[in-house]
């Protein structure tokens, strides 16, 4: 069990030297960091949002990596298990725009094939997106009173890593698929969002698994955060945070993706069923990537603040493996 400082009040990211400000470190309920990231070498910057409907699950990434700019489109029909993808990548980053606020500001990415604006405002986040077979026009609102879990991981005062995650938010809007229009909207469409910011490792390992189902949602992470004394560990009741600080155990088969994955920790006890799997693998020699995200079910539990058990039985969303040299 970790022991950590919950924020409270605006704070900047980083000391004027461009190293880790200590009074940065913590978690809060919504997002209060500004990104004052300086100089470039290991910095990364990416915005990830993760639509999940019935029919269809949707992935957009707008990134920033110093030496390239890294942009997805994906979109997984659930009926046919046909994959719509298109990456981009971009030497220098050049044109991506990601502000140093989450939640503030104009995300953009645009090249021949795929061109992504992500509004950013108060009241909510407006998201468009074209590419090949691929057009996306959403609205995802902010309610009043909704959480997310925004955490500073520090590794070193030269290595650290601020992230936003937010699960579970509404959605509504189109989504065009090779000429087809399908409506995105009520009570089993949802939206996920992943704000990262920072200056890391060059070899790193990352778990992540998010899911959501109407008045519940689950964010938990492992591996990347071990040891630093903060977790990336959630349970979402009605829009509230239950923040959980155990480092969880995970496991899953790594010779096959598609069997039951368990997470598992003194307040959490889910168990991840995958129907998908997405595969994505760079290896450009010094820099590489190999992710496997599985889209599935959750069950099992986990428990709020009283301890009270909270049922994960028919929450949808994914859970994946990231390695990376970077």
């Amino acid at each position: 069990m970790t022991h950590e400082r919950e924020l409270a009040s605006p704070v900047d990211l980083c000391q004027p030297d461009g190293r880790l400000n200590p009074a940065a470190v913590g978690w809060s309920r919504r997002p209060l960091h500004t990104a004052n990231l300086r100089g470039w070498g290991r910095t990364k910057r990416w915005e990830y949002w993760g639509i999940v409907t019935p029919r269809h699950i949707v992935g957009l990434v707008v990134s920033s990596l110093d030496y390239a700019g890294v942009h997805s489109s994906y979109v997984l029909d659930r009926e046919s298990g046909v994959e719509t993808k298109t990456d981009v990548v971009v030497p220098l980053a050049r044109g991506a725009v990601l502000p140093p606020r989450s939640g503030a500001g104009e995300v953009r990415a645009r090249s021949r094939d795929l061109d992504i604006r992500i509004d950013q405002r108060p009241d909510g986040t407006a998201i468009s997106a074209n590419a090949p077979g691929v057009r996306l026009e959403v609205l995802v609102p902010l309610p009043a009173g909704h959480e997310s879990l925004a955490v500073v991981v520090p590794w070193s005062p030269t290595r650290f890593q601020y992230t936003v995650k937010d699960v579970g938010r509404p959605v509504s809007g189109t989504l065009e698929l090779h000429g087809q229009t399908y409506e995105i909207g009520g009570p089993d469409a949802f939206a996920v969002l992943d704000h990262g910011r920072g200056r890391w490792p060059y070899s790193i390992t990352w778990n992540w698994a998010a899911g959501a189902a109407p008045g519940r949602a689950i964010q938990l992470g492992g591996q990347w955060t071990d040891g630093t004394g903060v977790t990336e560990n959630g349970l979402f009741v009605d829009g509230r945070l239950h923040k959980i600080g155990d480092e969880l155990r995970w496991t899953y088969d790594r010779s096959d993706w598609l069997r039951p994955w368990r997470i598992s920790g003194d307040r959490v006890e889910a168990e991840f069923q995958p129907f998908h799997e997405k595969v994505a693998r760079t290896n450009l020699a010094v820099v590489a990537n190999e992710t496997h995200q599985c889209f599935g079910h959750f069950s099992g539990w986990a428990k709020t603040d009283d301890g009270t058990k909270v049922s994960l039985d028919g929450l949808v969303g994914w859970a994946e493996e990231a390695r990376n040299r970077w």
